[in-house]
This record gives C-alpha cells, sequence and structure tokens, in this order.
C-alpha cells in the first residue's frame, strides 16, 4: 500500500489510487492519482508531478480555498483544472476545518466529522464537481489528479465512490481511505492543520482533538455510504440520479480504466 505514495516535499499525501481488482478486472495504474493542495510545492516536487503528463486535475475546493491557497504549477503546465465555482463545503473552508467549530476533544471532533460526512455526499458544489470528475474519468485517455486542501475528505469520499462504483472490494477501499493516515509525513500535515484550526477557533482545542480533525476513520466513510443509501436505495441509484453516472457512462469508465 504505501509503495503507491509518491515521495513529494511540499505537497501531501500525493498518491496513486490505481491498482486495485475490479468485478472486470484491475484499475490501471499511473493513470489515477490524489492529493492535498499544491501551494507549497517545491521545484522537485513539480518535475514530479510533469513526469505524470496529467491530462485533468479534479479540484474539489471552493473559491476561497483556491483563492487562499493558490496551486503552484509546472512549467509548460497544460493539463484542464476542473473545478465548480462557488463553495464545496459549508463554511467555505476545507471540512475539517468546518467540524472544528466548538469542538474541544477528540470525542467532539470524531462526532462532528461523522455529522460531516452524513452530509457531504448531497452538498450542491461538490456534487457539482463530482459530476466532472466522473465526465473526465469516462473521457479522459491520460492521467487524472483529484484533490482538495488536505487530500483526505472529500478526495478521500470521491476515490471511494469511484472504488465502490467499479466494483473494488470494500475492504481495499476502505484501506485505500485509511492510508491518509500512514501516507508521507502525517506529523507535518497535522502540525499545519492544528496551525490553521487553532487560527480560526482558538487555542482551547486539546491536540488529540486537532489529530482526530486531520485524520481519517472507518466511521467517517462508513456514514457517508450509509447516507447515500438511506436517501438513494443504492450507491448505484444515487450515481445515476445525483451524480449522472449512467450505466453508459460507468462502462465508458471502467473501459478507460480497468484492464
Amino acid at each position: 500500500m504505501r509503495d503507491r505514495v509518491l515521495p513529494l516535499q511540499g505537497i501531501h499525501n500525493f498518491r496513486d489510487y490505481g491498482g486495485y481488482s475490479t468485478r472486470g478486472g484491475k484499475l490501471r495504474t499511473g493513470r489515477l492519482f490524489r492529493s492535498g493542495q499544491h501551494v507549497d510545492a517545491t521545484p522537485s516536487d513539480l518535475d514530479l508531478i510533469a513526469a505524470l503528463n496529467l491530462e485533468k486535475i479534479v479540484d474539489l475546493r471552493g473559491n476561497h480555498e483556491r483563492t487562499l491557497y493558490p496551486c503552484l504549477r509546472p512549467r509548460e503546465f497544460s493539463a484542464e483544472v476542473l473545478f465548480a465555482d462557488g463553495e464545496t463545503a459549508g463554511s467555505g473552508n476545507a471540512p475539517h476545518i468546518e467540524a472544528a467549530r466548538d469542538v474541544a476533544t477528540a470525542e467532539q471532533a470524531h462526532a462532528a466529522m461523522v455529522r460531516l460526512y452524513a452530509l457531504m455526499p448531497f452538498r450542491p458544489k461538490l456534487v457539482e464537481v463530482l459530476r466532472l470528475y466522473f465526465g473526465a474519468l469516462a473521457e479522459s485517455t491520460g492521467a487524472t489528479l483529484l484533490h482538495c486542501l488536505a487530500g483526505k475528505d472529500r478526495t478521500g469520499l470521491a476515490a471511494a465512490l469511484l472504488h465502490r462504483l467499479v466494483g473494488v472490494h470494500q475492504d481495499d477501499v476502505m484501506a485505500d481511505y485509511l492510508l491518509t493516515n500512514e501516507a508521507g509525513n502525517m506529523e507535518r500535515r497535522i502540525a499545519a492543520g492544528a496551525e490553521t484550526v487553532r487560527a480560526n477557533f482558538g487555542p482551547a482545542m486539546d491536540d488529540a482533538a486537532i489529530r482526530t480533525l486531520m485524520s481519517v476513520h472507518p466511521e467517517y466513510l462508513e456514514t457517508a455510504f450509509a447516507a447515500i443509501e438511506r436517501e438513494h436505495g443504492t450507491l448505484e441509484c444515487y450515481a445515476r440520479d445525483v451524480l449522472t453516472v449512467s450505466k453508459p457512462k460507468l462502462a465508458a469508465i471502467e473501459f478507460r480504466l480497468v484492464a
């Protein structure tokens, strides 16, 4: 699992989320990448990204985040960047920052993240970008990059949706999601998150709460899928009715990505 993590210095959680067995074969490697924001990318990071020959980048962040954290790009950058005009998280900040309001302990942080994940699959602007994401996967012949701010919540949900829809085993779906807790320099990522959260909500939050907000837990993703099934019956119905992933579009995605 750790072999899929790319050794970047200034970009958190950059990794390949292909390679898993599906109902029709195996997801290609070198075609599906995910990460956090790129504002702190080093020159060597940008060189490595350039070598991936990205065709499309799906930016799950909202306008406020893109303004605060503009992504650095390699020279001769030519990938198409897809995003929604508006806010993909309720507060205009990343989900972990949104969840931090009125939180002081790890237990409160965990409960806040669970509540947030129950809402995330239905947020209109996030849904708008998810539609662009699946459209890109159905059309792209090259590599795509999926990212948000921390690369763990919105990105984790989007990657898990793809995995589930193409038939990746649920154990592998969860393992890929939880790899966020090990990918790259987790302590540096937590420290960066702590600085942002405490700047917004004061110093009262304890260190365990910060770690809970900056990590991912099985209950978070399970809550999102449970909410989807509660509202739409099945994931496939949600994909069709909300994300506009019809059977022909899903077949096109599998044609492009499954070998």
